[in-house]
């Protein structure tokens, strides 16, 4: 099979290989509010022959619905008022490749367009990614990064897990696994296969490792430009879920699924290049900490930082999500930044090229393209107003009393978010609107609800 890379299609290669019958059905998709992959399966020779040069209709309200597939009112976007029209599903083709563990089968993403006009959607995730990305390319630097994505494995199918109202699960280890081989053995049948179909789909993985929680892992992909590592984040996600449902075992990606055990992250790290992409920008001549930096390396943590708490629900989208964020547990509670500390919600990592920035904020539950949109924004902020971060912190974060913190639930930062005009300035005021509806409506659906653990705590006692 000929293509640009391992996994990798273009048009030339699928054409043929649409010939040869060797693919038929290309997933042709976009990334929704949560990050999920909606769109349709098309034919190969439609695809090839009509798809390429027009594009493909989806309704508006998929940028406008609940987990459910609930059409939420509220949104200006679109609405039952305006009929729920139709957008444009544009395929980019440089994300054309294999789904290796599906049979004959290609995916390609696409951005969202404006039915009427050949302007972007530009509340729709990718979207909001690619203006910041553009931004920062007219200043000259190109960001690239990476996520550590965890996910817990389950014994349970997904159909058994919806027959016990996803009670009393079995994760598929039942010990601390954090670097284990033994237990990653065990578990390999499936992280084995998701490591190998990624690699065969035109996603490179550098490792995978048990986590700190009974069946808990960890799968590395390898660092790329913003867009292509969100696009690649998300592929991983998807083919994840479908390789564990046809192993008949379960993943999930709640940031946190148990009280009583680790949640997972989804680490973000961030470095800015020059435009080519050639050259380090961070590393630099100034005493910085442990580290020798650029003055860019210190204004994007400081953006950064100071703007973390505006940009948390990006990081952390649902009530839920909040539950991650517990002392002692490697996930962040004070906002502070060190080196080489985990402790610390804002850790320094390398030296010379490598020197990079991560945040270990965003939990595995996050949308990547708004994350890592959310991200470069604070950090250009941050180098266009020359923001310095505090001093480095020394220490254990989780013993300090006088630092900031994250926010402590989904209200707190709905609030946060809410009254920052720098958002507003930054990403638009129909665009913070609409986000700030879809995260008001995950908490309002939460707050209607009455759960197990107070039925078990009331029910009979109070």
């Amino acid at each position: 099979m000929h293509s640009s890379s391992r996994g990798r299609l273009t048009v030339e290669t699928l054409t043929q290989l649409v010939q040869d019958e060797q693919i038929e059905t290309i997933l042709t998709v976009f990334p929704d509010l949560y990050g999920r992959l909606i769109g349709k399966r098309i034919t190969g020779d439609f695809f090839v022959n009509d798809v390429l040069q027009d594009g493909v209709h989806a309704c508006d309200y998929l940028l406008a619905c609940d987990m459910e597939m609930d059409p939420v009112p509220g949104y200006s976007f679109t609405s039952w008022a305006s009929g729920y029209g139709d957008f444009r599903m544009i395929p980019d083709l440089s994300t054309l490749r294999v789904a290796s563990w599906l049979e004959k089968t290609a995916i390609v993403l696409c951005d969202v367009y404006n039915e009427e006009e050949d302007v972007r959607v530009e509340i729709a995730p990718r979207s909001l990614l690619k203006t910041q990305v553009e931004r920062a390319k007219s200043l000259g630097y190109v960001a690239k990064g990476a996520s550590e994505l965890e996910l817990y494995v389950f014994a349970d199918s997904y159909e058994t897990a919806r027959q016990k109202n996803y009670h009393d699960l079995q994760p598929i280890g039942s010990y601390i696994e954090d670097y284990h081989i033994f237990q990653g053995t065990k578990e390999e049948f499936l992280i084995g296969s998701i490591r190998k179909h990624l690699e065969r789909s035109g996603i490179p993985v550098e490792f995978s490792k048990g986590e700190w929680g009974p069946g808990q892992q960890e799968i590395n992909l390898r660092y790329a430009d913003f867009l292509e590592m969100c696009d690649r984040h998300i592929l991983y996600k998807h083919a994840a879920k479908e390789i564990a449902w046809q192993n008949n075992v379960a993943v999930t990606f709640m940031s946190k699924w148990d009280e009583r055990y680790a949640g997972s992250s989804m680490h973000l790290h961030a470095s800015l290049w020059d435009q080519e992409g050639k050259i380090a920008l961070f590393p630099g001549e100034e005493a910085f900490g442990p580290v020798h930096s650029s003055p860019l390396f210190r204004w994007f943590l400081g953006g950064w930082m100071a703007h973390i708490r505006e940009i948390f629900p990006f990081y952390a989208p649902y009530p839920t999500s909040y539950k991650r964020y517990v002392a002692g547990s490697f996930a962040p509670t004070g906002i502070a930044w060190s080196y080489d500390n985990r402790t610390a919600g804002f850790r320094i990592l390398g030296h010379g090229p490598s020197l990079r920035l991560e945040c270990r904020a965003p939990g595995a539950d996050a949308n990547p393209y708004l994350a890592f949109a959310a991200t470069l924004a604070a950090g250009l902020d941050g180098i266009k107003n020359q923001i310095e971060p505090p001093p480095m912190f020394e220490g254990d974060v989780y013993e300090a009393r006088d630092l900031p913190q994250v926010p402590h639930s989904l209200n707190e930062s709905i609030h946060e978010l809410e009254k920052s005009q720098w958002a507003r300035d930054t990403f638009g005021e129909a665009t913070i609107d609409h986000y700030l509806h879809f995260f008001k409506t995950e908490q309002r659906k939460f707050d209607e609800v009455v759960t197990s653990w107070e039925r078990a705590r009331y029910f009979e006692r109070a």
